[in-house]
């Protein structure tokens, strides 16, 4: 792995389409920038030249502001490594029939990926546009959870990775959108820079909690949340606020203002879960988070509201989570 004092300059190449989401884009150059801007401070040179590229020498935003001054679409080199960064678009599915587009497409077909040379990153529907171009043919690769069908109907060579804040393989590092591509950008800045220039990257911008490419892109706190029922919402929202709560079916059916039996029946039929374990998803979600700010095992099964660690570890493998308790405990203390 690079060492944080290595020198030579990445060229990172954000393309951008008309309406391109803009938090796309905007959240991973800045980490990028505030990744020079602590190299500078500790007297070490910039890694990062952050270029936006582009068709046309301007374009319009997803939330309407204009984007000037942008870039051509650049010749890109081989010898010198760079990074091509594909961003979503507003809308159920990505349309590629517009000049700009083909464009882009056509740009794209000429890019001969090599790792530690040209890498490609997307960020939410990036990927879509990137199967388009043929660039994830017999690749792993995620995208947002709105577009993974799309994903697999536009490259069906293309292995399509579901629930993953991210995904690496080789030279093509995709995320699932929006937030995620900071978690993506965080990591490969954590591989270029090394861990601690990334943590100090994540504590300026505020990041609570870096994610990783096993980590799963919905919180568990919105997961079996897909349903209409008001009551059922208002346990959800009572077992999320206080999951360390002496909870038990009779106490969540007294706030659906239900019985214990109908209750179950509920959460059954609108989440999908028993209200138990919907329990213990939670509980699981908040000793995860206690593990990864420094608790160890029995101080983060505690704060979640299990009774012992055997019930925390239980818990683990019950929802098939990557490791044990310790080693995430042994990881955020590295």
């Amino acid at each position: 792995m690079p060492t944080p004092g290595e020198t030579g300059l990445i060229d990172v190449y954000f393309v951008l389409l008309p309406d391109s989401l803009i938090l796309d884009w905007a959240g991973p150059a800045e980490a990028l920038r505030m990744a020079n801007q602590a190299l500078v401070a500790q007297g070490l040179a910039p890694r990062f030249a952050l270029h936006f590229v582009s068709p046309h020498p301007s374009a319009t935003s997803s939330v309407g502001v204009a984007v000037t001054g942008l870039e051509r679409l650049p010749a890109l080199p081989t010898t010198t490594p760079c990074w091509v960064v594909l961003v979503g678009q507003p809308g159920q599915t990505i349309t590629v029939d517009s000049d700009a587009a083909r464009a882009v497409l056509h740009w794209l077909r000429g890019l001969r990926l090599a790792s530690g040379q040209v890498e490609l990153v997307t960020i939410c529907a990036g990927a879509v546009l990137a199967a388009h171009a043929g660039l994830l043919a017999g690749r792993r690769a995620t995208t947002h959870h709105q577009h993974l069908d799309e994903l697999q109907r536009v490259e069906p060579r293309c292995d399509v990775v579901a629930n993953r804040v991210f995904v690496e393989d080789g030279a093509v590092f995709s995320s699932a959108g929006v937030t995620t591509g900071i978690d993506l950008v965080l990591h490969r800045i954590s591989t270029v820079c090394g861990p601690a220039l990334a943590a100090q990257v994540a504590q300026t911008m505020v990041v609570a909690l870096r994610r990783g490419p096993h980590d799963p892109e919905l919180s568990p706190f919105l997961a079996y949340r897909n349903h209409m029922h008001p009551a059922l919402h208002r346990v959800q929202d009572a077992v999320s606020q206080t999951p360390q709560g002496d909870w038990s079916v009779p106490g969540m059916a007294a706030v659906a203002h239900t019985s214990p039996r109908h209750l179950t029946r509920l959460f059954l039929e609108h989440a999908g879960v028993a209200p138990l374990q919907y329990l213990r998803r939670i509980r699981l979600a908040v000793a995860q988070a206690a593990l990864q700010s420094g608790h160890n095992v029995t101080r983060a099964a505690e704060v979640a509201g299990f009774g012992s660690d055997t019930q925390l570890r239980r818990a683990w493998r019950q929802f098939a989570v990557a490791g044990t308790p310790s080693d995430a405990a042994s990881l955020s203390n590295q």
